[in-house]
């Protein structure tokens, strides 16, 4: 990883803040490892940011199984996707990390005086002593609509995988999609929006059997459209797509959602001069360090001997990179081993001192 003069060329070719934002750590990755690696690092009283490149909490475990059942978490006999997520959200709240959505880390740079610069997609910088990549297989980011020129109305007219649709209340809405997100969409679309149209390449879903039923009886009474085929193009009012019989059909919108799946990239990651093996971090097993000093890395991103993906190992992954990291944040102090069973200080931490 290269030294980097920020006066000189800035953070790759983003524009960042004047003042970055500073922070003992950075974590790259809001999955079940990250969300972790917080309330390791809170227990040790390091401040932290978390920045995902999806619109919500959980990484992989959300987007791809958010409903099925995991059964190897420990003390949890089973939970889902979700609900591992919203337990680790509940579990770091009294450390008040603030988390960073819809945003991709594309830059890394040691600064002169050791710490390390951070750029954003979003053109936002973080200036922090350690960072913990804990990106699984890669940041997970939406498959885009395949349409010339339509990425300028993302965040204004065009979304995708969003979680609040309240604000899609009395609009003509297109769902762009053909499994359980794009059906479950449009669905609680309905009661909401002035006209839902479910546009997807063929009379044909991969979705839970009664979520397609459902579908089906709601386009039968009149209150859903289904539209065959594939998005072509668009103007202010329409979007154009072609069906099957070679038509172009024009679909008035308000705004279009898409719900096209998700897919794993490396990314940025690749460039930032640290070593890789089949795209994978290796890291020492003391404290999940990479061979550079400040940055760690926890789940699936990383390899070592014996290494297995499960998100249990990264849990204790990222309890060894918190200590780790303790060093490098408070050099100077020496920190005890405290228990969450007996330690006042901790209680305090955690808001439930007696």
């Amino acid at each position: 990883m290269e030294r980097q003069d920020r006066q000189d060329r800035g953070v790759g070719a983003l524009s960042t803040p004047a003042a970055p934002i500073e922070t003992d750590a950075l974590i790259i990755g809001a999955g079940p490892v990250g969300l972790f690696q917080a309330f390791q690092l809170g227990l040790l009283e390091i401040s932290c940011h978390i920045v995902d490149a999806l619109p919500r909490a959980g990484g992989q475990c959300v987007a791809l199984y958010g409903d099925k059942p995991i059964y190897d978490i420990p003390g949890t006999p089973v939970t889902t996707g979700r609900g591992l997520a919203d337990s680790l959200l509940q579990q770091i709240a009294p450390f008040k990390p603030r988390i960073h959505f819809d945003e991709q880390v594309a830059t890394l740079a040691r600064q002169d005086d050791g710490r390390l610069l951070l750029g954003t997609s979003r053109g936002n910088a973080f200036l922090c002593k350690t960072v913990f990549i804990a990106a699984g297989v890669g940041a997970f980011v939406p498959r885009r609509i395949a349409v010339e020129g339509i990425a300028s109305l993302e965040g204004t007219r065009l979304f995708y995988h969003p979680d609040a649709l309240e604000r899609f209340a009395r609009q003509s809405v297109i769902v762009h999609g053909g499994d359980d997100a794009a059906l479950e969409t449009a669905l609680a679309l309905l009661p909401l929006a002035k006209a839902v149209t479910l546009l997807h390449r063929r009379d044909v879903f991969q979705a839970e059997e009664a979520t397609v039923a459902a579908l089906r009886e709601r386009i039968a009474a009149g209150a859903l459209r289904l539209q065959v085929g594939q998005p072509v193009g668009f103007d202010p009012a329409h979007l154009q797509v072609a069906t099957p019989d070679a038509q172009t059909v024009a679909l008035p919108f308000d705004t279009l959602i898409g719900c096209l799946g998700i897919s794993p990239r490396l990314g940025p990651i690749a460039d930032w001069g640290l070593a890789l093996e089949r795209k994978q971090l290796p890291v020492d097993t003391e404290k999940f360090q990479t061979q550079e000093r400040g940055v760690f890395a926890v789940g699936d991103i990383n390899t070592y001997p014996g290494k297995k993906k499960l998100i249990v190992c990264g849990f204790h992954e990222a309890t060894l990179a918190a200590w780790g990291a303790a060093a490098i944040v408070f050099p100077d102090k020496s920190i005890p081993l405290q228990y969450t069973t007996t330690s006042t200080r901790l209680h305090t931490l955690l808001g439930v001192a007696h």
